[in-house]
């Protein structure tokens, strides 16, 4: 792992673990949950820590699943410029980047 991916990592860890610096998004199907479930399955998130190279090739710290109550939960982290507009050209540089989470249903995405 290089430098600017492991930046990236700290980044996101930091991100998802306190839910702040970036904006934390939930889809419909997350929403329609139970709001019990919705925080429970957000501290799951918020606590992942089951990363391998499998599931985190570069070793960003980007994405994650689990199962909660019979559903597959996935999570993800996109890099996006200062008006959310297109991607970020530098997801290691906090300059030049808005981080978005997005937790979702697996078969919503």
């Amino acid at each position: 792992m290089n430098n600017e991916h492991l930046k990236i990592q700290k980044l996101n860890d930091s991100f998802r673990t306190s839910l702040s610096g970036g904006k934390v998004m939930i889809t419909k199907g997350i929403s329609l949950l139970p709001p019990d479930d919705v925080n429970n399955i957000i501290k799951q998130v918020q606590n992942f820590n089951s990363f391998n190279k499998s599931n985190d090739p570069y070793g960003e710290h980007d994405f994650g699943a689990f199962d909660f109550k019979g559903n597959r939960i996935f999570w993800k982290i996109d890099y996006y410029d200062t008006e959310y507009l297109f991607y970020s050209i530098n997801p290691a540089n906090e300059e030049c980047t808005n981080r978005v989470l997005t937790i979702m249903l697996a078969d919503e995405y």
